[in-house]
């Protein structure tokens, strides 16, 4: 069996991530997770002071850039969580005002350059399971195997509103379809690196199918595309 680059790409709350963990643990691949990387940025940004709701302070966060370490490490139980500068910051960066301030992180050119020169690297070796918003695009154009996830907004809005209610945060449905729209318009329309589906990508709508009928396409693409 050959070992091979999967670019899972998508809009957000698409589930991308929990394909991608799964399928890196049943293939014994290595699971990258770009979006936690620029999140941890965003992350970043917020304690140091370097973002507001109005601004970035651009010239701080360049100067501090190739200094930020972002790593993914197991834990108990397996799963890979993301470290900021040795601090293990998996819960952090999944509030909503470190997801909408990585969505303005990842317009700019010199935070994308960076993060992506690292992604490529930990791909050299293949044998890993990379998701995003311009995988299949721009840091692996020639992976083997690209995917492609969406799913209406509103479908979105609500997996991720479940998502934030069992983590205790208070949150209400409109606000968070809000955010979901903003990111869309953000990953579209920025100038680097634009949310686009990739010519030879697979296409994959999962407003309406579950996750286990989901997972066995997977796992069939993949088979197709290792032996």
């Amino acid at each position: 069996m050959k070992k091979i680059i999967v670019a899972i790409d998508g809009f957000s709350s698409c589930g991308k991530s929990t394909i991608a963990k799964a399928l890196a643990r049943e293939t014994g691949y290595i699971y990258v997770d770009t979006g936690a990387m620029y999140r941890a940025i965003s992350l970043f940004c917020v304690q140091n002071g370097l973002m507001t709701d109005q601004e970035i302070k651009l010239e701080e966060l360049e100067k501090e850039i190739k200094s930020i370490s972002i790593e993914f490490r197991a834990n108990a139980a397996g799963e890979s969580e993301t470290y900021l500068n040795n601090i293990n910051v998996e819960k952090e960066i999944r509030s909503l005002e470190v997801a909408s301030g990585a969505s303005k992180i990842s317009t700019l050119g010199f935070v994308r350059r960076e993060l992506v020169r690292q992604q490529q690297l930990m791909g050299e070796k293949k044998g890993v399971v990379m998701d995003g918003r311009d995988i299949g695009t721009v840091v692996f154009p020639n992976a083997e195997l690209k995917l492609f996830l969406t799913a209406s907004a509103e479908i979105r809005a609500q997996r991720r509103m479940d998502e934030m209610l069992a983590k205790g945060e208070k949150v209400d449905f409109e606000t968070v379809l809000a955010n979901v729209i903003e990111r869309d318009e953000r990953d579209v329309n920025r100038t680097e690196s634009p949310l686009r589906k990739a010519v030879d990508a697979i296409e994959i709508d999962n407003s309406n199918i579950n996750k286990e009928k989901q997972s066995e396409m997977i796992r069939t693409l993949f088979a197709k595309k290792t032996f």
